[in-house]
């Protein structure tokens, strides 16, 4: 399973931005297998990504705002339910993902 964080490299907004580096910096720092899918350089991903994103997501106005995490086509939330997560120590499970603690405890 490959966790899928879709950004858009060329945002002028200064919060997508600090949003998108705080999900990918967070994958990186905890060896999290991640692809960055670029949706202002992949119209067709976008698009995907739209269609992709539970309606009750979905701003009243406007297109949902990246970072958008998916663990392969399963939508998992987007920066707000990522930081929530982060705070109550459950991101694992936010991105379906077994705990590394876990498999620590099934290889003793």
């Amino acid at each position: 399973m490959v966790i899928k964080v879709y950004v858009a490299s060329s945002s002028g907004s200064i919060a997508v931005k600090k949003h998108q580096q705080a999900v990918v910096g967070f994958l990186e720092a905890n060896r999290i297998n991640f692809q960055e899918v670029d949706i202002t350089m992949l119209e067709e991903q976008r698009l995907w990504m739209y269609r992709n994103i539970p309606k009750e997501k979905k701003p009243e106005k406007g297109n949902p705002l990246p970072p958008q995490i998916f663990n392969e086509d399963r939508y998992c939330g987007d920066y707000e339910d990522f930081f929530q997560s982060k705070e109550n120590n459950t991101v694992f499970a936010f991105l379906g993902l077994s705990s590394p603690l876990s498999k620590t405890a099934l290889e003793c």
